[in-house]
């Protein structure tokens, strides 16, 4: 079990990650860049925060995901939907921002781009099966459940 996140600043502007309140699922990742960074519509850019992240245990990852308030009100979400930090990954964070909407947007140095939530992960191996369990539901996809 984790009892403490650790970061490495990389840069001497970085930011070490803060919640913005107690009840926040979410460490804030900020831009760690010298010059504002504009992206236009369908635009995309990778941003760098300038920390590096050591998770000492197998079982967790950190994953990347967007700030609400940026994405519903300016379109910018990570343009990979979620991010991935592996526990054993020691380089520097970054965030791949894309521009969702029609209007620009300008990203400021020191600015909040993403939230970075670690998580327990299953490690468990991969092995491969001639034969599943059978369930009510089987091999029915998308909408074979239902509309209500």
């Amino acid at each position: 079990m984790i009892t403490e996140i650790k970061f490495k600043k990389l840069r001497e502007n970085a930011k070490i990650p803060q919640r913005a309140t107690v009840g926040s699922a979410g460490l804030d990742l900020c831009a760690c860049i010298d010059e504002p960074i504009t992206l236009d519509k369908g635009g995309h850019a990778l941003i760098p925060t300038g920390l590096a992240i050591a998770l000492e245990d197998a079982g967790y990852a950190a994953m990347i995901f967007a700030r609400s308030g940026l994405a519903i009100k300016h379109g910018l979400a990570p343009a990979n939907c979620v991010g991935v930090v592996d526990s054993d990954y020691r380089g520097e964070i970054c965030v791949g921002l894309i521009n969702q909407y029609e209007e620009s947007y300008t990203i400021q140095p020191g600015e909040r781009i993403a939230q970075l939530v670690v998580m327990p992960v299953c490690t468990a191996p991969a092995v491969e099966v001639t034969e599943f369990d059978e369930t009510e539901r089987g091999a029915g996809g998308f909408g074979s459940t239902g509309k209500q």
